[in-house]
């Protein structure tokens, strides 16, 4: 198939694309390069623009017909959305929105749209439940989200929903837990400028490009004071897209939601001493205060897309995880720059 994927020279999306390439497709990437890289998408098609610009999706579509889209263009720092919630429902309802509708008008009604398990918000909260006796969510769990980041993509999340149902789309909303980790053949990896995120900045803190790594919170109703997150491997998410894709070929007009995760819950504490083991360096850490919208415990059930389509992380254990960042962050004290 040919896939458009916007977004498609980030993190993830650069290796959505890579996935889709060793799988058979053909991967087109519409990217504005503000958070993306040009290396990242290798040999794939690379079309600079827009998501909403109608001359970028007219070149997009240029050397052929669309068979399906990966959507993954979107702001998504929690603590940003929350400074400025205007940039996040303009960059993630409004632009998405324009986007549909000029695709639609091309004849493309097939999408897997990146979500996020910020949907959810505080499920302690939800569930009345302490950090140690917190069930693993899934997708039934209410959606009640506690940053704007969450909100939007929910929002979208409803869109699609409702376009499935009344405008003949197919769409597939995959609810990311932490993404993280990097190929294990090493060419691409994470890059984001700043850097928010805790395993990159483990990483930076272990090479000796930051002082130190500050630890957000230790004051959470958590076993060790800190967040508990569920840790997803990147190209364990690719392959979630691949299989969404399939099933939205195979099938008629239908609407999805998964989560993906690994099904277990790590602290940042916990993180930061398995990184220490692995790295073999002395990472430097100081205490800050809890990042607005936060959390304390997020925790994956990915059962029903195992069920449903499949899926089974395979390098998605903390270690591995971890070995691969390092790697990548060894050969890329740079990042791609």
């Amino acid at each position: 198939m040919r896939i458009l994927v916007t977004g498609g020279a980030g993190y993830i999306g650069s290796h959505v694309v890579r996935l889709l390439g060793i799988s058979g497709h053909e991967p087109i990437v519409l990217d504005d390069l503000e958070e993306g890289h040009r290396p990242a998408v290798g040999s794939a098609r690379l079309i600079q623009g827009d998501i909403a610009d109608p001359a970028a999706v007219k070149e997009a579509f240029a050397g052929g017909p669309i068979d399906g889209i990966i959507h993954m263009a979107a702001s998504c720092q929690v603590g940003e959305s929350m400074e400025n919630p205007s940039l996040y429902y303009d960059n993630n309802v409004g632009r998405m929105l324009r986007f549909l509708d000029l695709v639609q008008q091309r004849g493309v009604r097939r999408i897997v749209f990146s979500s996020t398990a910020a949907v959810y918000g505080d499920p302690l909260i939800v569930s009345g439940s302490a950090a140690t006796e917190a069930p693993p969510i899934d997708e039934d769990h209410p959606c009640v989200p506690t940053n704007v980041y969450g909100e939007t993509k929910l929002t979208m999340e409803r869109v699609l929903n409702w376009y499935s149902q009344r405008a003949g789309w197919s769409a597939v909303s995959l609810r990311y837990f932490n993404a993280a980790g990097a190929d294990p053949e090493g060419g691409i990896g994470e890059d984001h400028e700043p850097e928010t995120h805790l395993i990159p900045l483990v990483m930076k803190a272990a090479l000796g490009l930051i002082p130190h790594l500050t630890v957000m919170g230790r004051d959470y109703p958590t076993p060790d004071g800190t967040c508990l997150r569920d840790y997803i491997h990147v190209n364990d998410l690719a392959a979630a897209h691949v299989l969404a894709l399939a099933a939205l070929a195979r099938g008629g007009n239908r609407y999805a939601a998964y989560n993906l995760g690994a099904q277990r819950a790590t602290s940042v504490l916990d993180l930061i001493s398995e990184a220490r083991r692995v790295t073999g360096k002395t990472i430097k850490t100081v205490d800050g205060p809890r990042r607005a919208g936060d959390p304390p415990v997020l925790l994956a059930s990915s059962q029903r897309i195992g069920c449903e389509l499949g899926w089974k992380p395979v390098l998605s254990d903390l270690p591995t995880i971890l070995k691969t960042a390092w790697d990548w962050h060894l050969s890329h004290p740079e990042g791609y720059r």
